[in-house]
């Protein structure tokens, strides 16, 4: 039986590797996806039935616009719950301009015989930002620890790039909060 954590990593895999094919490993077929998408700046459906229609617009819809993608969960790897809810970071390019782009939510992840059975994302915000900022911020990302990092291991050695240092006290105040 597949664990919440290795489903969560191999999602990850799947989106920002663009390789679909994966996510048969991860998404029950009758998965669920809901969106909360809180910015003007990324555009998703609000919710979404069926792991090939999750797989088309997570995977495939998303490696048609974006490269160089990182997603990092905000959290410890789940051990053997079923149910996991954390902040997420992404940082990526856009195929078309190479403008970097940074971006935080939540993820609720609901697990169940082995798969994923619903996923609801939340958008927070999503920066588009220069393409000459997209080495110093990509140098960055593939230093982190990768999928599952803390936010104390998120911020070392954080480039000074203002929408980066925002993003960092988003995500630090969200978790006093918590």
């Amino acid at each position: 039986m597949m664990s919440l954590k290795r489903n969560i990593e191999t999602y990850i895999r799947a989106k920002d590797g663009n390789r679909p094919h994966l996510m048969v490993e991860a998404f029950a077929q009758n998965a669920r996806l809901s969106m909360l998408v809180k910015t003007s700046d990324i555009a998703f459906p609000s919710s979404v039935q069926g792991r090939e229609a999750i797989e088309k617009v997570l995977v495939r819809e998303f490696a048609a616009q974006y490269e160089n993608v990182y997603t990092f969960c905000l959290s410890d790897p789940p051990s053997d719950a079923n149910v996991l809810v954390c902040d997420w970071l992404v940082c990526m390019t856009e195929k078309a301009t190479g403008a970097a782009r940074i971006g935080f939510g939540q993820y609720e992840w609901h697990g169940g015989l082995g798969l994923v059975e619903s996923l609801r994302i939340t958008i927070e915000e999503m920066r588009v930002l220069d393409k000459d900022i997209a080495a110093p911020v990509l140098g960055w990302a593939q230093t982190r620890p990768y999928p599952w990092c803390t936010l104390g291991q998120l911020i070392v050695d954080m480039p000074a790039i203002d929408a980066l240092q925002h993003v960092a006290s988003m995500l630090a105040q969200r978790s006093r909060q918590i």
